[in-house]
């Protein structure tokens, strides 16, 4: 297992769920919810400001996948806002995120927490599911989870 703590991030057209792990990438908690709505700059600003103040070596973002393993709606949306978190300094990371929300809204029920108090934390939530999957998948196999995502091309121009 690698050292160093993650960012999870679960990317929604509204809200941007982000958790995070321990130094030791054993357990995900979460960070807080960044509204993102028509101001996507501002989210990935926000996103990059979280991962500086907790010190993390990398992003790991959930990647919508639908459950026969095709693209959804929100599958590109997901890849664009992982390639602009890439460009900042820390590698990022697209995860399969199957099921993410729905385990999230599970567990949160499961605790007691009814559906109009789990919106300002169903991200969050969901955050945590993608992270500790990655985390414990890493875990497991010794093998780094999901894919890289290219940080884009210097300008070579002076």
């Amino acid at each position: 297992m690698r050292r160093g703590a993650r960012l999870g991030v679960d990317v929604g057209k509204a809200r941007v769920g982000v958790a995070r792990s321990d130094a030791d990438g054993m357990l995900a908690m979460p960070v807080e919810t960044v509204q993102r709505g028509n101001d996507t700059e501002a989210a990935v600003r926000r996103v990059l400001e979280l991962a500086e103040e907790h010190q993390t070596v990398e992003l790991v973002v959930g990647l919508p996948i639908s459950l026969s393993g095709n693209d959804t709606p929100s599958t590109q949306d997901a890849r664009d806002f992982a390639a602009l978190l890439a460009s900042g300094e820390r590698d990022v990371r697209l995860v399969d995120e199957r099921l993410s929300t729905v385990s999230a809204q599970s567990a949160m029920r499961a605790s007691g927490r009814k559906a109009v108090n789990q919106r300002s934390v169903i991200d969050q939530a969901a955050a945590v599911v993608i992270l500790q999957h990655a985390l414990d998948a890493e875990r497991a196999s010794g093998n780094v989870p999901g894919s890289i995502v290219e940080r884009p091309a210097a300008d070579a121009t002076p």
